[in-house]
């Protein structure tokens, strides 16, 4: 991945953070496309003193002209973007409520946010991608899209399902163009962002018990996938959705 231009969205934290230091720890730059602007100067001052490259855009995924000025000043500092990695989601903040009491705000936020954010990060780098013939495009969907989905989530776990029918759609629509679109899958994800304790609990006695691999996932064992399906190696598989969860199966 040396001297490719990779904008990982929502990486001020989380997931996003782990993908955006592993893609400069590979030669990349990796653009911080974050919404909180302490986290996203915060994660590029730490891969700067790393050694990498990496380029701070404060940038909200749910308002189209962020997004397309994030475009514009990536291509304006280095003319080229080559990777888009779809991470930005709502997630801690949802309230988990039964269907007929999710609001209309909160429903709208969560899809404009999840998959709106995402359609309009595509528009945005498409067109240099397209031009240079080569891009890869990866969207961060959810294994509960896969598995028996926990009660109360209807507006997450929707906005995770539409994920897999857009990665499924631009790989149709942007192959001939040199362009791969995937999506992964992570399960119940440990971060360095502090979640509830019920979330904790129901990490370690339901989902890892069911797992092949019993232990708790956690940031680092995502970015490998991230960073085969951003490369060279990576140029035949279009279109796919790939969980990496440790093999839950639920029976």
């Amino acid at each position: 991945m040396e001297g490719r231009v990779c904008i990982v969205t929502g990486s001020g934290q989380g997931l996003g953070r782990a993908f955006a230091l592993h893609f400069a720890s590979l030669g990349a730059v990796s653009v911080i496309a974050e919404i909180n602007a302490a986290n996203c100067q915060s994660v590029a001052a730490e891969i700067i003193e790393a050694g990498g490259k990496a380029l701070a855009i404060e940038t909200d995924v749910a308002d189209s002209g962020s997004v397309r000025a994030m475009a514009e000043r990536t291509l304006a500092e280095y003319g080229r973007i080559d990777v888009l990695v779809n991470n930005a989601a709502i997630l801690q903040s949802i309230s988990r409520v039964p269907v007929d009491q999710i609001s209309d705000e909160e429903w709208d936020k969560v899809i404009r946010v999840n998959v709106t954010g995402a359609f309009y990060c595509v528009r945005a780098v498409v067109p240099a991608m397209r031009e240079a013939g080569w891009g890869r495009i990866i969207n961060l969907s959810s294994d509960t899209v896969l598995l028996p989905p926990p009660l109360t989530y209807a507006h997450y776990i929707t906005s995770k399902a539409a994920l897999v029918g857009l990665t499924r759609e631009l790989a149709r629509e942007l192959g001939p163009d040199g362009i791969t679109v995937n999506a992964i899958m992570p399960g119940s994800t440990e971060t360095e962002v502090e979640q509830s304790a019920k979330v904790r609990d129901n990490r370690a006695n339901i989902v890892v018990p069911r797992q092949c691999i019993p232990r708790v996932e956690v940031a680092e064992d995502l970015v490998g996938a991230a960073a085969f399906l951003a490369s060279d190696a990576a140029g035949f598989i279009t279109g796919q959705s790939l969980p990496v969860n440790g093999g839950i199966a639920f029976v």
